[in-house]
């Protein structure tokens, strides 16, 4: 018996009851390594805390120590050593997402750059995979004549998610934004990468985010469950959610990790040579225990 499902929302309508009911929610991911010495590595893939509650998590490494840490932007990392030969480390988390439902808040102006806290100038900035300068001329071409605010950001992520089309290993490590928008296709993280670029040539602050997003009020994907990837733009002096691969609301985000792209928010930053010869990533809701 599980905890029942909340009610379906589409993207766009308003807040319901249960957007503010807190969601209990178990996530987690499993990699198998092969290497033949000891590597140095580095995982991020537990949840940041803020709006997500943390009420267990447990590791299991096959390793004596290991020790977590916070990065440059608040992200939680994990620092360890795979041992050589074949390993697995698992990870498993209990947690309560405070305010389980995004939310969408239609008017919302953006924030002049003069008024910009110092802090988020960067996110206006290029970085290794979003490009505003070099893709700077099509965004003004496209957005630049619609009104500024939430609904320009909306008017980029339909057309991202309308221009690309989701292909399982269409992109690689290296892909750029503009890789993803000339090929008309790519993985989660490439719609965030075009959207981020588009909003950061408008002079739109934004940040990558990825993290765990249960199939809650959704069809199941067909493609196994894997990490997701969104992006926040700052609006009115706060960071709101958008999404131009899923162009939904969706139930239950765990954010695992921000930063100016993905180069800034890697599952595993390994220092030596690894084959990954399993991966699993787990976020549902949990399984209450049977009546007696």
């Amino acid at each position: 018996m599980s905890i029942p499902a909340r009610a379906a929302t589409a993207y766009g309508e308003g807040l319901l009851d249960d957007d503010f009911t807190p969601l209990p929610l178990s996530v987690g991911c499993t990699f198998g390594f092969s290497t033949p010495q000891p590597v140095p590595s580095v995982f991020q893939v537990a949840p940041t805390g803020g709006a997500v509650q943390i009420d267990s998590e447990r590791w299991e490494t096959g390793v004596a120590t290991h020790h977590t840490y916070k990065d440059l932007y608040g992200n939680r990392c994990e620092r360890l050593t795979i041992p050589a030969g074949e390993s697995r480390v698992r990870y498993d988390a209990e947690v309560v997402v405070a305010m389980p439902h995004d939310q969408h808040a239609p008017g919302m102006p953006e924030t002049p750059v003069f008024a910009l806290p110092d802090e988020h100038l960067h996110f206006l900035m290029p970085s290794r995979f979003c490009l505003p300068d070099e893709l700077g001329h099509e965004a003004w071409q496209r957005f630049g004549s619609l009104d500024p605010g939430w609904e320009r950001v909306q008017a980029i992520v339909d057309f991202v998610h309308d221009h690309l089309e989701w292909v399982e290993g269409a992109s690689n490590p290296w892909t750029t934004a503009v890789d993803a928008y000339r090929a008309g296709q790519g993985v989660c993280r490439d719609f965030a990468h075009l959207a981020i670029t588009f909003c950061r040539a408008l002079n739109i602050p934004s940040r990558y985010v990825f993290g765990y997003i249960p199939a809650i009020d959704v069809p199941l994907p067909v493609e196994p469950m894997d990490f997701a990837a969104w992006f926040e733009v700052y609006l009115n002096g706060t960071w709101h959610t958008f999404d131009a691969r899923n162009n939904r609301k969706r139930v239950g985000r765990v954010v695992v990790g921000r930063g100016r792209d993905a180069v800034d928010v890697a599952l595993v930053t390994s220092f030596g040579p690894v084959t990954l010869t399993e991966f699993e990533v787990r976020a549902e809701e949990p399984v209450a225990p049977p009546l007696h």
